[in-house]
């Protein structure tokens, strides 16, 4: 069992852009982020929201993990509770929960919104399904043109291709627990080519 390792994101990002032969314009261009929001993810002096990772994978047709390999073949990783990777937007709080896995499919995070924060601006869609896990507080989740609201307890799995949004639009806060699933279809694609926030 080995403790998660921080791969260093922007480094992984810069090494698959230049192998892709691709200008800091030229990704930009495809993902629809600044050229400086890009080059400061790759400095490490600030690192992407999921929105944003997805967005920087789209752009390179690649699973977002691949953003997270860090050249060892792990088969076990434990994540302790105070040192978890963490991204911070406004009023919003990312922690990964486990990366690193040789071939990873599943990311899972623990996701923390204050009153009045959302992911975004603007509904994402990606490759493969979505889960949703309301542990504290409620959250409303945008699926195509359908809102839901999920209290502690409830849940929510969807096709992931679909735009999709959350919002806190309650007095408390909001802790959910998010996991992403990439397709088949994203592994192979892989195979064959593929809200700035504060990290800690």
């Amino acid at each position: 069992m080995i403790q998660e390792r921080h791969p260093d994101i922007g480094g992984r990002i810069r090494s698959l852009r230049a192998s892709e032969g691709l200008s800091l314009r030229a990704l930009a261009d495809r993902c629809g982020l600044s050229i400086n929001a890009i080059s400061r993810i790759e400095r490490g002096e600030s690192s992407p929201t999921v929105a944003s990772l997805h967005k920087l994978a789209t752009a390179l047709s690649l699973p977002i993990t691949d953003f997270f390999e860090t050249g060892q073949e792990l088969t076990t990783i434990l994540v302790r509770k105070n040192a978890r990777r963490r991204s911070r937007g406004e009023g919003m709080l990312i922690e990964s929960l486990g990366s690193g896995l040789s071939s990873q499919r599943l990311e899972p995070f623990l996701m923390t919104l204050l009153p009045g924060a959302s992911s975004g601006e603007e509904a994402i869609s990606h490759g493969g399904e979505e889960f949703i896990f309301c542990l504290e507080g409620e959250i409303d989740y945008q699926v195509d043109d359908e809102w839901h609201r999920l209290e502690a307890g409830d849940s929510l799995l969807f096709r992931a291709e679909q735009p999709h949004q959350c919002k806190n639009t309650g007095l408390e806060k909001v802790v959910a627990l998010l996991i992403i699933q990439a397709s088949d279809d994203e592994i192979r694609l892989s195979q064959q080519r593929h809200l700035m926030t504060k990290s800690e």
